[in-house]
């Protein structure tokens, strides 16, 4: 086979530079019907009443179901590696994230 010919079943894929930036999410709010889920990506700043949905992703429930087992598998291996990821739960954080609270 020559170089710089495609492989049989490889795909291609692209990303801008705007896009490999990412958004940053410390919250996801998911919802569904009976033909896709949502996923709403937001980054919930301390101390502040409102916040906006950074990115949203609509999926099919078969691409949910696939993208569950996708970050399932991806934990595990991550927890092999690095050790249990605490859940926030068991951490207990304050509601302010360690930031003084506003006094007026």
């Amino acid at each position: 086979m020559q170089e710089n010919q495609p492989v049989p079943n490889q795909l291609n894929i692209e990303i801008s530079e705007e896009v490999a930036e990412g958004q940053y999410a410390n919250l996801a709010i998911i919802t569904h019907s009976h033909a896709e889920f949502v996923i709403d990506f937001v980054n919930v700043m301390p101390g502040t009443p409102k916040s906006k949905v950074k990115s949203r992703l609509i999926l099919t429930p078969q691409h949910a179901k696939r993208l569950m087992r996708a970050l399932t598998e991806n934990i595990q291996k991550f927890e092999s590696m690095h050790g249990p990821i605490q859940d926030i739960e068991e951490m207990q954080l304050p509601l302010n994230f360690g930031v003084p609270t506003a006094q007026a």
